[in-house]
């Protein structure tokens, strides 16, 4: 069994599990494009140990597909919504960053699109 995802004037409206012929057959219509439940970043994953996996030609479409995401068939990437209006996207993971790296010290931040930066969650 595969994922695929509906895609609709660029826009994935559905995601389901289905045999490749199943899809083939046209009896969900058309608009169907496969995606890797365990390929996030351009990366495909063990979904075992969640560490990459040594055969990354799994990798497929940059990320798992979601509701709401833009397939971009130039890129042949799934797209997630953009979080913020000053997060730019990553050419090479097709995710969205952050102008401003968040801290690494392990502690829990959120995003504060006013300020431009990270505050601490308390």
């Amino acid at each position: 069994m595969s994922h695929f995802a509906k895609v609709e004037n660029g826009t994935v409206t559905q995601v389901i599990v289905a045999e490749q012929d199943v899809i083939d057959t046209g009896m969900f219509g058309t608009g169907w494009v496969q995606t890797s439940y365990n390929t996030r970043g351009g990366v495909h994953y063990n979904s075992e140990t969640n560490e990459p996996s040594e055969d990354q030609s799994r990798a497929l479409r940059k990320n798992y597909a979601g509701v709401g995401y833009t397939y971009d068939s130039e890129r042949d990437a799934f797209i997630p919504p953009q979080p913020y209006s000053s997060w730019v996207l990553d050419e090479v993971t097709c995710l969205w960053a952050a102008p401003v790296a968040m801290p690494t010290d392990d502690k829990q931040y959120s995003w504060d699109e006013e300020s431009q930066s990270w505050k601490l969650v308390e």
